[in-house]
């Protein structure tokens, strides 16, 4: 746990979506299967501030996204969401697309890698949800629709225009973000936007989430950043941020213990640290 804590206490109740931990490994479920695990007001305000906390909390490697039933998820709520934007003026609706804004953010610049796993649609926020981990497990039934220009709004939504042109490239990026057209498992492996096509998705993601729990996380942490970062950035401006970054962690704790594993002929022990 963090040592610079303030009076407010962690959370530990979630009212909006379902949260276990065991062994490093937050997982969160979304669990309103009946509505496809649509998205209210509050859960992504949960889900913010989930990930503000989770790097405080000192018990959490790994961070598991999934949804119950038959999708992981299918955006925002119709009527809960949609139907209330209608009666909101432009500051509320500013303050509200900020805040799913926000998730995006969190989801990027929290050190904890993050695995999304699919076994079905991601529409809407549900698909920039899952553009937005590190690693997105997906089975043959997974689906992927960015639906924004279906409902009249921008298809650049939540930093969607952002993130996936660095992931599947410009051409396919402007098809599925202008067309909203949805893509199966298949073609969202071929073009980059799945990171693994698996049959038993529970095991690839429990075997992903351990490997990474049990790894340097400060190493998966500063390798994090540095991706996110270094995509605005210059060359020379990226080669010296790596510099430092590795001298820094040529300091740590983890990088000695490699070392003498390597000579002593075991495998690591590693720290975090």
């Amino acid at each position: 746990m963090s040592p610079y804590r303030g009076s407010v206490p962690l959370t530990e109740d979630w009212r909006h979506f379902r949260l276990e931990r065991a062994d490093g490994v937050a997982t969160v479920t979304l669990d309103r299967p009946d509505k496809l695990n649509a998205l209210t007001f509050e859960a992504y305000a949960d889900l913010r501030d989930l990930l503000a906390e989770l790097p405080q909390r000192g018990d959490t490697r790994v961070l598991v996204l999934r949804g119950e039933g038959r999708a992981f998820c299918s955006g925002g709520d119709v009527n809960e969401i949609i139907g209330e934007t209608l009666k909101m003026g432009s500051r509320e609706l500013l303050e509200f697309t900020r805040m799913t804004g926000e998730v995006i953010r969190a989801m990027r610049e929290c050190p904890i890698p993050i695995i999304v796993a699919l076994h079905g649609m991601a529409a809407g926020a549900g698909s920039v949800i899952a553009l937005a981990a590190d690693f997105r497990v997906a089975t043959p039934a997974a689906r992927f629709a960015f639906l924004f220009t279906k409902v009249g709004l921008s298809g650049a939504d939540m930093g969607a225009a952002y993130l996936l042109p660095r992931l599947v490239g410009l051409g396919h990026a402007t098809r599925l973000l202008m067309l909203g057209d949805t893509i199966g498992a298949e073609e969202a492996e071929r073009i980059g936007l799945i990171s693994s096509l698996v049959e038993d998705l529970d095991g690839a993601v429990g075997e992903l989430a351990a490997r990474l729990a049990s790894g340097p996380a400060q190493a998966y942490a500063q390798t994090k950043s540095l991706l996110t970062r270094e995509q605005d950035m210059s060359l020379s401006g990226a080669l010296e941020l790596d510099a430092m970054t590795q001298a820094l962690l040529m300091n740590g704790q983890d990088y000695a213990e490699f070392h003498a594993a390597f000579n002593a002929g075991r495998q690591p022990r590693w720290q975090g640290r």
